[in-house]
């Protein structure tokens, strides 16, 4: 704790601020987003397709625009963007208090979402920006904030809910709207990365189109967000499938067990990973992690080999492996994002990397679901661990490719009338 109080201390007060912003911004998140299924077919009464519709508005209006809220992060400023977001997902959560249509459902979770596109492009690039040459730090200790609001957000959320959604929606709104208190007059302007007035917005999306190193990249990292994202998908089905009477109790552990291995473990994952290799290496070797997170499932994958208690235990121990190789990939993912935008149009850059490994994400867990019903069906269910744990192999070849021919490392990115 006292390495971790001295690394925060270290960086400068805009990087601090974002870090507890980040913080701030997951834990009104996941107080709320957990349970907005359950509210909308409960106590709303919707049906399935509106409450599938509802959840996919709010996804689409977030990954969808992510190239929207990069562009507009570079051209307008990083802080004006982080500001409007946490206002947006103010009025958005606000509007879930007393939404009780379908349209207005439907424009509350538009709303949080797309506030979402506004601000996370914008708050890592002034992150990137601010912390300057110790990026791969400061992106380790905003994993951890990042994390810590994951780990904290379900479990207020559900001590509120005992209560009522509206109470936990109130307390969410709530919290975003200190959140944009505290960035619009404690959050110094960065200006850094604004472009010439001269330049266009197709100008800049040019840019980042001709940068083919960064496009490759980003989908190589696809395989990275599809392995790490079944924490909400293959594995809280697997805990369902594994212990149907205390499902709730299995998923309770696994998301523990991910966010106490990020907020325990990052810096020391970090450093250790710094001290052996490159950034490129690093991403290599995280991926296998990743890919190798899969082996206790595929070789557990119910109760009839080694009993259920076993079962879960590879999943657990499973999700512990998954946590630490997103732990090892992230802090070296966002520098090298930066790194190959060459310091130019970074939140442009984001917006495109968001927006793609998210489309990336939509398949993949469309695939995955399907696959698991399949790999059910045909009484082969290690079959679906298999398959993941391929994806991250072929990712890892991938970066491993990438990283061989220097195409990890800053390159040109075209011409473009933006300025750095």
């Amino acid at each position: 704790m006292k390495s971790l109080v001295a690394e925060f201390r270290s960086f400068g007060w805009p990087s601090r601020l974002l870090m507890i912003n980040q913080f701030g911004i997951n834990l009104g998140f996941y107080m709320l987003m957990p349970y907005l299924a359950g509210y909308l077919a409960g106590p709303l009464g919707l049906a399935a397709w509106a409450v599938g519709l509802v959840l996919g508005v709010r996804n689409f209006s977030q990954q969808g625009m992510f190239i929207v809220g990069g562009t507009l992060a570079d051209r307008i400023g990083y802080k004006p963007l982080i500001v409007a977001g946490c206002l947006l997902r103010t009025v958005g959560f606000g509007m879930l208090i007393i939404a009780d249509s379908l349209p207005a459902v439907l424009i509350a979770s538009a709303a949080t979402g797309f506030a979402g596109a506004l601000f996370n492009p914008a708050v890592r690039a002034y992150l990137a920006a601010d912390a300057g040459p110790r990026r791969v730090e400061a992106f380790a200790l905003f994993n951890v904030f990042y994390q810590g609001g994951i780990l904290a957000g379900p479990l207020v959320g559900l001590a509120l809910m005992v209560l009522d959604f509206r109470v936990a929606a109130a307390a969410a709104a709530a919290i975003f709207a200190a959140l944009t208190i505290a960035q619009l007059f404690a959050l110094p302007q960065n200006n850094t990365t604004q472009p010439r007035e001269e330049s266009s917005i197709l100008d800049d999306w040019r840019t980042v189109v001709a940068n083919r190193s960064f496009l490759l990249f980003a989908a190589a990292m696809i395989g990275s967000y599809v392995l790490s994202f079944q924490v909400y998908l293959a594995l809280p089905l697997q805990a369902k499938d594994l212990m149907p009477d205390s499902e709730a109790l299995v998923v309770a552990a696994v998301f523990v067990i991910s966010g106490l291995v990020a907020v325990a473990g990052q810096l020391k994952i970090t450093q250790w990973f710094a001290n052996r290799w490159g950034p490129g290496h690093s991403l290599v070797i995280g991926m296998l992690i990743l890919a190798s997170s899969f082996i206790p499932m595929a070789v557990l994958p119910d109760g009839s080999r080694a009993g259920e208690i076993a079962a879960v235990v590879a999943l657990l121990v499973g999700a512990a492996v998954l946590a630490i190789g997103s732990a090892a990939v992230f802090p070296f993912e966002m520098d090298t994002v930066v790194s190959l935008a060459g310091g130019r149009l970074v939140g442009t850059h984001y917006g495109f990397y968001n927006t793609i490994v998210g489309i990336g994400i939509l398949v993949g867990n469309l695939a995955t679901g399907t696959l698991m019903q399949m790999s059910a069906d045909a009484g082969a269910p290690e079959l679906t661990w298999l398959v993941l744990g391929a994806i991250g192999m072929v990712a890892a070849f991938a970066l491993y490719r990438l990283d061989r021919t220097g195409r990890l490392q800053p390159q040109a990115v075209g011409t473009s009338s933006a300025s750095p």
